[in-house]
């Protein structure tokens, strides 16, 4: 269930939460879900013993003892990335073998283990680094390396099976040694551009991608003397919707910013000093949720990361250091390790072998207070239920077979809670006056259960025993809305694993009528629902997100309870939507939609046009590490437009 955060202006802390260290031997890091049970887990590439190990994440407090797979007698893997290669939403791992000139595949199973690894050949290239993006437009994940030794970068097709192309190189010039790349945007046309960071010869190059999904040599831009750029970055750092550049200047202790000035040039470099530390590598991501991007660095020998806050205008604070307590600090990944939608670093040390873990912490939360919900809680929801004008809230614990109530003080601080019995595997919640009372109620899916729980409220907080309605198998989501126009609330559900719409229209106090049926066609494995009128003509719709077929279905309402059937938006293949979310994104006063991708860990805009048809993006993607699985909406600032909150 998608659930609204407010984005609050939190300033970061000075001194994280104490690291916590997992010793190995590690050069590398990245992070996934590998055996679905929700809780990020990492993966370690050990150049030392020539294997990647998995660590699996035990409830956002600690990881598992690790599961090794050997990459082959001196492999000397450096670099890993997370994906989904052959299209069956189970994440697989791609390693850069430095020492055998090579790329491994391992093919995950979903349950945490791998198939035997498959090498792919780089020819005489030594890959150093690599990254993963879709650089054909063809919704499959390919593989980009930067090559020590023959001065070049190769990108290597995925077909969507688990194999790949032969590789095609691009040469990045005489002694130039590049470490890193970054895709995007860079000119105005609509085809992605690569950046390279050329260690060697103290610049970055810009590669320019044409229709062909072929790249020409666009233009280089000079780090200084003597920088030795080893990683580089891509962001919009001054909000003017042009991709940025950020690199890591190994050689002069600083970190340069390049602004995009639209047309495929750059402002000349800004620099910010590490604080006589060595930057190895650089990444992107708001760290104090004020919807400003920052910036964080590893350092090499001086045993610390530096933070650098963005103030959305390009430029940044000064750096803020944080020690890791190790020499040695080459390479990291971000997540939301806990699940407090704070994101997190996981930093590697290559001298002592240890991988810390800063779980992120911010400024404003003082004495702070924690309640308990119960077990597995899945899905929250807000509404004043005891009549006293404060929120309280009501929380879905899946394993419980419950929901919570903890009723609010109004000062930030609940009551202890009360619980509630459901249905079996309660998996999705609302709230609405289901029987005309005045007094709020509570719907909830029974994921397990086949079907849905009302509980009709007091009015001064607690509520009557559950009354249990029947709909489809697998009841996912549920959304609330008047949709035969009587007054009435109404309740509509998708049911995941009979492909279906139930409608629950009410007519009497409380009691719904026989549930009315939509189909949305076989395997479409229904994830989330929303309701809106998307074609405004004055009645609800009801959108869903169809996460088998890879498409978003809408039925569009009669006004009499009654619905037309499904019209499908594809969403692309292998794209998995999970979540959706409603909003104006782009001025016009029509109702638009955002979808969250699970399979291809990007996020879809659909503008609407009013009458029932939308445009989908062509900039259709942004990318993360982990797939985005909820996704939610609503305009914070005031401008009229829609902002996004993203959770993975």
């Amino acid at each position: 269930m998608c659930c609204l955060v407010q984005k609050c202006g939190l300033k970061l802390k000075e001194t994280p939460r104490k690291p916590i260290d997992y010793k190995y031997g590690p050069r590398s890091v990245a992070v996934g879900d590998f055996n679905n049970d929700s809780w990020p887990d990492m993966v370690v590439a050990d150049h030392i013993v020539n294997d990647i190990a998995i660590y699996f994440g035990q409830n956002g407090t600690s990881f598992s003892t690790p599961i090794q797979y050997p990459t082959g007698n001196g492999s000397t893997p450096y670099i890993v990335a997370v994906g989904d290669f052959n299209n069956d939403s189970r994440l697989d791992i791609a390693v850069a073998n430095f020492g055998t000139n090579s790329i491994g595949i391992f093919l995950g199973i979903g349950n945490g283990s791998f198939e035997k690894h498959v090498e792919l050949s780089m020819g005489s290239s030594r890959p150093i680094f690599i990254c993963l993006f879709d650089m054909n437009n063809d919704t499959t994940l390919d593989i980009i390396t930067a090559n020590y030794g023959t001065q070049t970068i190769s990108i290597l097709l995925g077909y969507g099976n688990g194999s790949f192309s032969s590789l095609t190189s691009y040469s990045t010039g005489y002694d130039s040694f590049p470490s890193s790349v970054a895709t995007g945007h860079f000119n105005s046309d609509t085809y992605l551009d690569l950046a390279i960071a050329n260690h060697g010869t103290d610049n970055v190059q810009i590669l320019f991608g044409n229709q062909n999904g072929n790249f020409t040599n666009g233009l280089t831009i000079s780090t200084s003397i003597g920088s030795r750029p080893n990683s580089i970055t891509v962001g919009d750092f001054n909000q003017d919707d042009y991709q940025d550049i950020a690199v890591a200047n190994y050689g002069s202790n600083k970190i340069g910013i390049f602004l995009n000035n639209g047309n495929g040039t750059f402002g000349k470099q800004v620099t910010y000093s590490t604080n006589a530390s060595s930057p190895y590598s650089i990444g992107v991501g708001d760290f104090n949720q004020d919807n400003l991007l920052d910036l964080i660095v590893t350092n090499n020998g001086t045993g610390n990361i530096a933070f650098f806050l963005g103030y959305g205008n390009g430029s940044f604070v000064q750096a803020r250091m944080y020690s890791t307590g190790d020499f040695s600090t080459i390479s990291f990944a971000l997540c939301d390790v806990n699940k407090d939608h704070r994101l997190d670093i996981l930093v590697v040390s290559n001298d002592t072998g240890v991988i810390h873990i800063l779980l992120g912490s911010f400024e404003g939360f003082q004495n702070q207070m924690t309640f308990s919900t119960g077990s597995f809680p899945h899905s929250v929801a807000v509404g004043d239920f005891n009549n006293d004008t404060q929120l309280d809230i009501v929380v879905a614990n899946s394993a419980g077979n419950s929901v919570s109530v903890l009723l609010g003080y109004g000062n930030g601080s609940f009551q202890n809670r009360m619980t509630f019995s459901t249905g079996f595997g309660p998996q999705s919640v609302a709230v609405g006056d289901f029987n005309n009372d005045t007094r709020l109620d509570i719907v909830v899916t029974n994921f397990t259960g086949k079907g849905v729980s009302v509980l009709l409220g007091y009015g001064n907080g607690s509520f009557q025993n559950r009354m249990t309605l029947s709909t489809g198998f697998g009841p996912q989501s549920v959304g609330v809305g008047d949709f035969n126009n009587d007054t009435r609330l109404d309740i509509v559900v998708v049911n995941s694993y009979s492909n279906n719409v139930s409608i629950l229209l009410q007519y009497n106090r409380g009691f719904l009528r026989d549930e009315k049926t939509y189909a949305t066609g076989g395997g479409s494995d229904l994830r989330y629902t929303v309701v809106g009128d998307m074609n405004d003509d004055g009645q609800l719709d009801i959108v869903t997100a169809n996460y088998g077929t890879n498409d978003v279905g809408i039925l569009f309402g009669l006004g009499n309870g009654a619905f037309l059937n499904q019209m499908i938006f594809d969403t692309g293949v292998q794209s998995h939507p999970s979540c959706i979310a409603l909003g104006y994104f782009n001025r016009d006063t029509e109702l638009d939609f955002a979808v969250a991708y699970g399979g291809t860990m990007t996020v879809g805009i659909f503008l609407g046009s009013g009458n029932g048809t939308f445009i989908r993006q062509i900039s259709d993607g942004i990318h993360f590490v982990l797939a985005p699985l909820f996704i939610a909406s609503g305009d914070i600032n005031g401008d009229g437009i829609s902002e996004m909150w993203l959770f993975a």
